[in-house]
């Protein structure tokens, strides 16, 4: 049974078919009615075809419309008895306090409804295959640049070879020379950044096992990855939803990084301390 998913059905609401998002909205707004629906009946409530309703469960990687109703009664049942975490958008009129509680909460808000979409699973096998691999190469742009340099930095403290440039041609290039004992991982939001698509497309090609770290929902770059590993979106104005998307990256890179550290760990350790006494001369 799918965990979370109604947070699964509006995470993704964006990226669905016109139909699906029809029935999306009637499940986000009536999930207790919905359960107690046939598959007859909610068509007809969400002015679509049962075919549609079909297509949209394994939109959602569910097996049918039973298994879907299940679904969501669980998730009635836990979120009545979870306290709620309310992101409220950022005003101009906020005073300082205002803005660093909101912005607080979004970050918090991003984690949590990440652990909601990670598949564990996908989550284990990026792990495995960034032990396994020669050289790990990081492709990304704008904000998702500093994910990517913290996956340099830490990766590199624990003797993972590891590339990023900051030059999107650069990263282009050096996608060409990838192999089949490489790992790629593109960094996009939306999934849809032409060049980090392109460089994954082209390491895809030549071999690596590539990796994305994207937002929940349909994009380009689910087409180019052997492994996904999804954030999710939180609504907001100004900056603030870029700052907390950076937040749920961060989150997942540093759930790598511990991975890798723990399967490692007498050798990681040994790397750590070695990194930790070259920079102590540097220090006051």
């Amino acid at each position: 049974m799918d965990k979370d998913i109604l947070a699964k059905i509006k995470q993704g609401f964006e990226t669905f078919r016109p139909s699906e998002k029809k029935i999306a909205k009637f499940i986000l707004d009536n999930p207790s009615e919905t359960i107690q629906l046939s598959i007859i009946d909610l068509a007809k409530k969400a002015y679509t075809s049962e075919a549609s309703i079909i297509r949209f469960c394994r939109a959602l990687d569910i097996k049918g419309f039973q298994d879907l109703k299940l679904a969501i009664s669980a998730d009635i049942s836990k979120t009545a008895n979870t306290k709620r975490v309310i992101h409220e958008k950022i005003e101009k009129t906020d005073s300082p306090q205002e803005i660093f509680d909101k912005i607080s909460i979004g970050s918090i808000k991003a984690i949590e409804d990440t652990k909601k979409m990670i598949d564990i699973l996908e989550l284990e096998r990026a792990i495995d295959e960034i032990i396994k691999a020669e050289r790990v190469y990081l492709y990304s742009a704008g904000a998702s640049s500093i994910v990517a340099l913290d996956a340099q930095y830490k990766f590199t403290r624990i003797n993972i070879p590891t590339v990023m440039y900051f030059d999107n041609h650069i990263q282009l290039t050096t996608s060409v020379h990838l192999g089949p004992k490489d790992v790629a991982i593109g960094i996009s939001n939306s999934g849809k950044t032409k060049d980090v698509v392109d460089a994954l497309r082209i390491a895809k090609e030549k071999g690596a096992t590539t990796i994305s770290i994207t937002q929940y929902g349909r994009s380009p770059i689910l087409n180019v990855s052997d492994i996904v590993l999804f954030t999710a979106s939180v609504e907001s104005n100004f900056r603030s939803g870029a700052m907390a998307s950076r937040i749920a990256q961060l989150n997942i890179i540093d759930s790598l990084f511990m991975g890798v550290a723990c399967r490692r760990y007498d050798e990681v350790i040994e790397y750590l301390n070695m990194t930790r006494e070259a920079v102590a001369n540097k220090q006051y």
